[in-house]
């Protein structure tokens, strides 16, 4: 198979970006064969194509869909992944990347796929670094430790419609109770930061990645019933320091360890997360 992206790793610039923004915008990174093959594979998959035969069947008239039929398909984790989608999880660009930021102790934590249709609702700021929120021993320990979420949109998003929001720099403010989006956004935390905090919406063509620290405030804003897109595609596969489980860290299919290779079993062999796991 040829190589899912067009670069094989990060120029000097894309760690500083990261480092000072809190994520990386790779636009079109792709390459063509990549994006055929991986948009092919997911749509392909059975509970895809139950997915939108659901949608047509409730709506036979697409512009007279209801909030109630503008439910996304959300699955995670995504373990039925084909030759592409299985090759995201250590291509060179992405062992390149978490290297160059995590250093080489990582852990592949899990993973998910996202099929946003028109009339899919908003999702506000928030972190998703499940460690911060959970008053735990083991968890106050890790609260500083990488947690990489790595975002592809294989069909891209124009502004206003299911776009990425993110709030440049938010990831160097402590994650304490009193922070919030909204005081993020007043100028508050500005000094803490060491800039101005400001929300960003994004626009980015088909093919795109969003290498991002997941202590970066981020969310999407709603598709709208007239978008001229029928649904935005979305997959992410997250990776963390080395480590106790966090609140999504996955058992690893017994095909993927039979398969795995050593760099893969380092990234596969450890704890999954359980309700009593951190209790341990």
């Amino acid at each position: 198979m040829k190589p899912v992206f067009r670069l094989d790793e990060p120029t000097d610039d894309d760690v500083s970006t990261f480092h000072r923004d809190g994520f990386l915008i790779l636009p079109e990174v792709f390459t063509d064969e990549g994006l055929k093959g991986l948009t092919e594979e997911i749509l392909s998959l059975q509970a895809v194509k139950d997915y939108f035969k659901s949608l047509s069947k409730s709506n036979p008239e697409a512009d007279n869909l209801s909030p109630k039929h503008s439910s996304s398909y959300f699955v995670r984790p995504w373990n039925d992944r084909g030759p592409w989608g299985d090759r995201l999880i250590d291509a060179p660009l992405v062992t390149a990347l978490l290297h160059s930021t995590i250093g080489p102790n990582y852990h592949f934590c899990h993973s998910a796929m996202n099929i946003a249709p028109r009339g899919a609702k908003r999702l506000g700021f928030h972190q998703d670094h499940h460690h911060w929120f959970h008053e735990n021993p083991i968890n106050l320990s890790e609260r500083d430790k990488w947690y990489i979420q790595i975002l592809y949109y294989p069909n891209g998003f124009k502004q206003g419609d299911r776009n990425l929001m993110v709030i440049p720099g938010s990831h160097k403010v402590a994650p304490t109770l009193g922070v919030s989006p909204d005081r993020l956004l007043s100028g508050e935390c500005d000094q803490e930061a060491g800039r101005k905090l400001e929300a960003h919406r994004l626009e980015l063509p088909a093919g795109s990645m969003v290498y991002l620290n997941a202590r970066a405030y981020h969310g999407v804003e709603p598709k709208p019933w007239n978008s001229p897109q029928a649904y935005r595609l979305f997959v992410i596969d997250i990776f963390k320091q080395a480590g106790p489980p966090h609140r999504y860290t996955q058992e690893i299919p017994v095909e993927w360890m039979k398969k795995a290779n050593p760099t893969r079993k380092k990234m596969f062999e450890r704890q999954a997360f359980t309700e009593d796991c951190w209790l341990e």
